[in-house]
């Protein structure tokens, strides 16, 4: 990566002239940022004026829009914010998030020190708008990996849950890294971020940043789509579904490819469908893959091997 840095943070937002003021102001106050980058996504209330009137006073502020100022949602809008950041390093914002002091420091010098390093992962906090429940005073305290994983083995440490997991606040990628992950998939409503992740674990060098404390504040409010678990039901086996596709085409080791189908198939299972609906759901998944078709995946997760499979496993443990 050439000497200078040019860091381009990306914002998309859709009706959020509640916080968009102060997500854009925590990130005029790091000096690493040259260009801030806001797609304002179809807002329909104040937004749009309002980040104008920004604009007027930070020279650095740049806003863009879809094609008739219409509602893409957050994947497209990033998309856009990717297409038209000119910094040599990206980093994201989510419009009701913000910053914390230094929020780049221990990135820029990463960098500067790892040559080989493609991107880093920050710990990222919460901010309460609203009441905390009990439930979230004890799950939601630090969005973060409770420590460096060596890049080769980040993958595995992701899909298994086992050392956390980063927010998109939290991370700084050089650009070229998209040219190796593609972009967001559109076609995810959710579980957008996540899938992005895996492919850049899965084809680039991340490493650890600052772990144990925060660079940055999720906002938690009545609105968040993160409360939506009936979008999660329907959206998370289709991001495996978009790996397992993606994987199989990007040449993506089989033993990776298999940790991936392990959970389809855990999903699956949970649905309590019965065989001929798991044997055509399967069929399709090979068949629309065709370089893992014929491998031996395609057998492993066939519908009758794989219950036979578990049951002499249970009568094993049993014996």
């Amino acid at each position: 990566m050439e000497n200078h840095f040019s860091l381009s943070v990306i914002i998309p937002v859709y009706n959020c002239e509640r916080f968009i003021e102060k997500a854009i102001a925590s990130v005029i106050a790091q000096p690493e940022v040259t260009e801030i980058v806001v797609v304002n996504d179809g807002s329909t209330d104040g937004t749009g004026l309002l980040l104008e009137q920004l604009q007027l006073q930070n020279p650095i502020l740049k806003i863009f829009h879809h094609e008739n100022k219409s509602n893409k949602g957050r994947s497209a809008s990033r998309n856009l914010g990717i297409q038209k950041a000119t910094g040599n390093l990206i980093a994201f914002l989510d419009a009701d998030d913000y910053y914390l002091t230094n929020r780049f420091a221990n990135d820029v010098k990463v960098f500067q020190e790892n040559k080989n390093c493609d991107g880093i992962y920050n710990a990222v906090g919460f901010h309460f708008y609203r009441t905390i429940t009990v439930r979230e005073e004890n799950f939601l305290k630090l969005n973060t990996m409770t420590k460096g994983i060596e890049p080769e083995f980040l993958f595995d440490a992701l899909i298994s849950g086992k050392h956390g997991f980063f927010h998109i606040d939290g991370l700084t990628v050089k650009k070229t890294v998209f040219d190796a992950t593609g972009l967001f998939n559109e076609a995810l409503v959710v579980s957008e971020d996540s899938d992005l992740f895996w492919k850049m674990a899965l084809k680039t060098r991340l490493v650890g940043g600052v772990l144990e404390e925060p660079v940055a504040k999720r906002g938690i409010h009545d609105a968040n789509i993160f409360d939506r678990d009936d979008l999660y039901k329907i959206y998370v086996i289709k991001m495996y579904e978009s790996l397992i596709s993606w994987s199989s085409k990007n040449g993506i080791p089989l033993v990776k490819i298999d940790a991936l189908l392990k959970w389809v198939w855990l999903l699956k299972f949970k649905q309590k469908n019965g065989l001929l609906q798991n044997t055509s759901y399967w069929s399709k998944l090979f068949f629309t893959n065709p370089k893992i078709s014929f491998t031996y995946l395609s057998i492993k997760y066939f519908p009758i091997i794989r219950q036979r499979q578990i049951l002499f496993s249970f009568l094993y443990r049993k014996n």
